[in-house]
């Protein structure tokens, strides 16, 4: 059952209520319990999700970031773009780790209700009625761990750590900020990838 204040904080945050976010939260909740440990306020954890990209219910990974503390900012999530929903959370300390994916049932619920047919006829998730919103999110936000999540046993995950690089130049054509191994030598200047017309 997910906490009211930690549920309005996600939604706050994500910008509109739909059950993909809270299902998020559960999943990041119970990884978290499965692993014996707390939010991240720095790179402690990393977060594996199995999202790709412009398909539904991506908001998943709001929930995740959210519950969890890994963020893109801090650099501690990644996406392995197999369209799943699924989270492997990894404790970078001890190298345990914990696969917890929602069930195919529940978001089939999901995936089956009016708030779809409203998402797939053009109508962006904040413009849904709440009445049709509302019972989704109680639903994902109410329903048993058991029925809601398939959660696996731990393993032991490595991870290649790379160090944050602090070294940065200024692009000799645009005089914006790049960071030193995004900078391309080109004509005996340094410049950003934009502005070097390379592709990477």
């Amino acid at each position: 059952m997910l906490d009211k204040e930690l549920l309005a904080f996600g939604q706050k945050f994500h910008g509109h209520k739909c059950p993909a976010m809270p299902m998020g939260l559960r999943v990041g909740l119970a990884a978290m319990e499965k692993l014996g440990v707390e939010h991240a306020p720095d790179g402690q954890l990393e977060a594996i999700l199995e999202l790709d990209e412009e398909h539904c219910a991506t908001c998943f990974a709001d929930g995740i970031q959210v519950a969890t503390g890994c963020t893109y900012g801090k650099g501690n999530i990644k996406r392995l773009g197999y369209g799943k929903w699924g989270l492997t959370l990894v404790d970078k300390k001890t190298k345990r780790a914990i696969r917890v994916v929602a069930k195919a049932e529940a978001m089939m619920k999901s995936k089956q209700s009016e708030f779809m047919e409203q998402r797939k006829s053009g109508i962006p998730a904040s413009q849904v009625p709440a009445e049709v919103a509302d019972p989704l999110v109680e639903m994902v936000s109410n329903t048993p761990d058991e029925l809601l999540l398939n959660i696996g046993e731990v393993f032991t995950k490595e991870l290649k750590e790379a160090a944050h690089t602090f070294e940065s130049v200024v692009c000799d054509q645009c005089g914006e900020m790049v960071v030193e191994r995004n900078a391309r030598l080109k004509g005996g200047k340094v410049l950003c990838i934009p502005c070097s017309g390379y592709k990477d």
